[in-house]
């Protein structure tokens, strides 16, 4: 995909300029690809595109587009590619890269990143995620370069590509090629290969001015773009700059999102928080179980902004309804960037070129509250040492579990409570390219690249907060609060005038802190590329490619030191935030690889790659080849019948060899406890996942989980199989449909914290909640050694899961298959204009998923969702355009298709609201207007999210924030953007 330089003799326009500008108008001729390109990205163009239909010559010069290496007129291959431009960017109305690749057909919603997780491992990425195989295995390339990996693993595990960081000034066009390509890309191109060509050839220079905002509040945007270029007898030069400046936007600007109340239950069934509770751990004289012990008075609530409310469940409390509103739903950020391309002419057959891309960014989001309690408080602990979420207050003489909520106004502001992100990267790479033997292309090539990342955010000091609120420990006190040398929990003589006052934002610094997570990532590249015709067969000429390639990447991540779970506890000791660990690794990779384009009859091509991968690292991964076959024929000149297969072979993350391990607290579902109604669920006696599996049961709670590296993962090996069909219905009319499975053995994956839970309690109970039997002696063995329980007999703290080993494997089986269908049609009218229509159609067929080999092989695609896996079976995205005279007016829409509700079964909730098990589709559109007055300069009006559908509304959905982002929402709502762009 490298583009190689070509004899002046030959051509005037570069590849890279030819491809940008005929590719995505031939599409609609030849069927070669799937494409979203623009029918009027510009005059020439349009001029181009009228002689190749007319029947009058176009010279065009070969190119090469993802798919392939080799070099050909014709754009169409056996797999469909995707081509979209940056001028089908705009149109369509998105302001990034990043929200494109969001919106691909083939694309998995699931596999949300961003803003609306703050609280997460990666908040300020985005990834590309396709066929739901996971981020890691789509191979995002920039000008056919692997760029440096986002230095925060995604979702704790997996590096990544942060497509948020490649600027929407730089690019050309994106190339998305939705398939196994390990052959011509690389060993990691599982499930497909996304190529972001960056701009290459300009001549003169354009300026944009952008403004913009949301209808329903926050997100103002102002930007600027500048993109130049010149051309001398010998040299050309090309340079872009861009600055964008995006405020925040807070949940308590959506109605929905600013009020607990607002929600399904309304006001007469919605509780508010439990901002401030003592929570009785056993019955007694003072009153039941799971109660409040303390109720402080109305006054006292008043002065925190709490309500008071009096439950089955809790007693009389007060708490917040209003405290979730006070985060952020889209981060504050400021970006700039800077781009640099150059070419020199060294003789008339050898090229040299250059490139610089730069990325910094500042951004910040905001949990807007900040929460204590006695859960996950290091220094509470029971006499033995255990964790313990239990204290003996002897002002109430009750066994006691404490939680408090601070309010953005108690720590001094919104600002107090936000994590500011500080990252910034870089690419500099350079070769020369030419011609020898009069056929054949070649280019040697090198580039650096480097990712810089700083996150600094609040929390708590463990010791500080615990002796602010609870004072000195007394002694040991037994359950019935009798305090002796063999007493169990904590004694404390709780202030309780303190514990219900408001604290104030001095207060707050003398128990707060900064946590300093720094991470950094490199990736240095040196190869080799030829190219062209070996010899001519009677169909046509023999296509080769060739490719030898060095890679070395290189993972430096470090979390503030006082997150480490084994560092003796002192007062620099963090409350409930646990350790992302270190991770220090380098990986060089080699690879050998062959493309031949053999054509076998006149209307009958074959293409077949090799290609060879060694990885040097810690782990038993060493080398493979990986294999390629396709075939296209041409029945008629008007159809294309297509086939390929291919294999991959992926090294494990360096993240699952490298990492030194860490922890971290999560929410599970106690299911033992649960079903055999001890512990946590001794309350509520035995009872079904179900009955359990909802919010506030006291079998659902806080444990801690650890996990590190394992060396020992071996390589990920998969096939991919293809077939479809490219059809010229008319010369301005096309569609194709094309069929896709992909089978991935051995993945590197981990035991989920639910399927360890479920499976142990199988273990004991002899069934699984659904009745299926238990797995077999050795596995609940394996998994009775990664769950460890309390033993604390006749005390809350019985059988509670102190902590997880989550230990990462290969899994057993990943199968996926499915179907994409595409349709172009282009209608010109004398009068009334041009009208394109653009649909992108894709529906999973099967999502099949075994984690060990004793498992069933289960089909997901119908099953409702787990804690693991979001179903989402079908996506389409299409655009319809009208041209007319210097107006050209786009309506862009995605529909993503049926889901499952949060209950996934038809239900009534407590307000008396029907719920259905699957709630309808979901549809976003995007509208733009643009205006031209005169050659140089255009306005443009973007309407983002047209019908304001911020989310699939869920009446079983009782918690919030209400919604499920991994099957599709858009919080931020309508936006208007205006641009202004002066060519000269």
């Amino acid at each position: 995909m490298n583009k190689r330089y070509h004899a002046p003799k030959r051509s005037r326009l570069s590849a890279a300029l030819i491809s940008a500008l005929v590719l995505p108008l031939l599409a609609g001729q030849v069927l070669a690809q799937e494409t979203d390109s623009a029918s009027t990205a510009s005059a020439e163009a349009q001029s181009t595109q009228a002689a190749a239909t007319s029947g009058g010559t176009a010279n065009l010069d070969k190119v090469t587009v993802v798919g392939s290496r080799i070099k050909r007129a014709e754009i169409e291959g056996p797999t469909p590619v995707t081509v979209i431009t940056r001028e089908d960017i705009d149109r369509e109305g998105f302001q990034s890269v990043a929200d494109m690749l969001q919106s691909l057909s083939q694309n998995s919603s699931t596999s949300f990143t961003g803003d609306l997780g703050v609280t997460g491992f990666s908040p300020n990425a985005q990834v590309v995620n396709l066929r739901n195989l996971g981020p890691g295995y789509t191979l995002v390339l920039i000008n056919g370069r692997r760029p440096a990996m986002y230095p925060q693993p995604y979702n704790r595990d997996n590096n990544v590509v942060n497509t948020r960081a490649i600027p929407q000034a730089v690019v050309e066009r994106v190339e998305v090629l939705a398939g196994g390509a390990s052959a011509i890309y690389g060993s990691d191109a599982v499930a497909g290969v996304v190529n972001i060509v960056t701009r290459q050839n300009y001549d003169g220079n354009l300026v944009r001015l952008i403004a913009g905002t949301t209808t329903n509040g926050g997100g103002d945007t102002g930007g600027v773009e500048l993109v130049g270029g010149k051309t001398g007898d010998r040299w050309s030069a090309t340079w872009a700059f861009q600055y964008r400046n995006t405020e925040a936007v807070f949940a308590d600007q959506r109605d929905w999102l600013a009020d607990t109340r607002n929600g399904p239950l309304g006001p007469d069934f919605t509780n508010p928080a439990l901002s401030l509770i003592m929570i009785r751990g056993l019955a007694n004289a003072n009153g039941p179980v799971n109660h409040n012990a303390y109720y402080p008075g109305a006054a006292a609530c008043d002065a925190l902004g709490f309500e008071t409310r009096t439950t089955a469940a809790r007693g009389t409390y007060c708490g917040s309804f209003t405290q979730p509103g006070s985060r952020t739903i889209s981060n504050k950020s400021e970006y700039w960037s800077a781009y640099g391309y150059g070419t020199f002419d060294i003789t008339d057959t050898t090229q040299a070129w250059a490139s610089l891309q730069y990325y910094g960014s500042d951004a910040a989001s905001s949990s807007g509250t900040e929460f204590w309690g006695t859960s996950g408080d290091r220094f509470n602990t029971t006499r033995t040492g255990s964790a313990s979420a239990y204290v003996y207050n002897t002002s109430t003489r009750d066994l006691v579990q404490l939680q408090r909520v601070f309010s953005p106004e108690e720590l001094g502001g919104p600002e107090a409570a936000t994590t500011l992100y500080d990252e910034s990267t870089y690419e500099v790479a350079g070769g020369v390219r030419g011609m020898f033997g009069d056929r054949f292309d070649w280019e040697a090539y090198g580039s650096y690249g480097f990712y810089d990342y700083t996150a600094d955010r609040p929390r708590l000091l463990a010791q500080a907060v615990h002796d602010y609120f609870l004072g000195p420990r007394l002694g040991w006190a037994s359950t019935t609060g009798v305090i002796s040398p063999t007493g169990t929990y904590a004694a404390h003589n709780i202030n309780l005038a303190r514990w219900s006052a408001p604290i104030t934002p001095e207060i707050y610094k003398s128990f707060a802190t900064r946590v300093v997570n720094r991470s950094e990532t490199t990736a240095a590249t040196a190869g080799f590329n030829v190219s062209g015709d070996l010899f001519e067969l009677p169909a046509g000429a023999v296509g080769f490619a060739g490719i030898m390639e060095w890679n070395r990447s290189t993972m430096d991540l470090v979390s503030d030191p006082r997150l480490d779970q084994l560092r003796p506890l002192d007062n620099q000791t963090v409350y409930n935030l646990t350790s992302s660990g270190e991770t220090h690794g380098e990986r060089d990779r080699y690879a050998v690889g062959a493309e031949f384009r053999i054509p076998i009859f006149d209307r009958l091509t074959a293409q077949a790659a090799l290609r060879w991968d060694q990885y040097d690292d810690i782990s038993s991964v060493d080398d493979a080849v990986t294999y390629n076959f396709g075939v296209e024929w041409r029945p008629l000149d008007s159809l294309l019948f297509r086939g390929s297969y291919a294999t991959s072979f992926r090294a494990p993350d360096m993240q699952l060899i490298y990492a030194e391990g860490a922890a971290s607290y999560a929410a599970v579902l106690d299911e033992y406890a649960c079903r055999a109604g001890i512990g946590a669920g001794a309350a509520g006696g035995p009872r079904t996942r179900t009955q359990c599996n909802v919010t506030g049961d006291p079998t659902i709670y806080q444990t801690q989980t650890l996990i590190a590296g394992n060396a020992e993962l071996k390589e990920e090996e998969g096939e991919s199989w293809g077939a479809g069909l490219v059809w010229d219905i008319t010369d301005n009319m096309s569609a194709s449909l094309d069929y896709y499975r992909i089978k991935l053995t051995d993945a590197a994956s981990q035991f989920s914290n639910d399927y360890l839970l479920q499976t142990e309690a199988a273990c004991r109970l002899g069934t699984y909640s659904d009745g299926s039997a238990a797995p077999t002696a050795s596995v609940c063995n394996n998994v009775y050694s990664l769950v460890t329980r309390e033993s604390a007999p006749g005390t809350p703290n019985d059988q509670r899961v102190q902590r997880i080993n989550s230990a990462y494997i290969n899994t057993a089986l990943t199968d996926t298959s499915g179907m994409d269908a595409t349709y172009r049609w282009r209608y010109d009218t004398d009068r009334a204009g041009t009208f394109t229509t653009d649909l992108a159609y894709t529906l999973v067929l099967t999502n099949k998923y075994k984690q060990t080999a004793d498992d069933d092989l289960i089909d997901y695609r119908d099953v409702a969702p787990n804690y693991s896996w979001t179903p989402q079976r079908s996506r389409v995205r299409g655009s319809v355009s009208w041209n007319y005279g210097d107006w050209t007016t786009t309506v862009f829409g995605t529909r993503l298709g049926s889901a499952y509700s949060n209950a996934a079964v038809d239900g009534t909730n407590t307000a008396g609201d029907f719920y259905s098990r699957r709630l309808p589709p979901y549809m976003l559109y995007n509208l733009t207007v643009a205006k031209k007055f005169g050659d140089n300069v255009q306005a443009e009006l973007q309407v983002i999210n047209v019908l304001d559908n911020q989310y699939r509304e869920d009446n079983s959905f009782t918690a919030h924030p209400f919604y499920q982002p991994w099957i599709g929402a858009d919080p931020l709502g309508r936006r208007l953007y205006m641009s202004l762009s002066w060519r000269f």
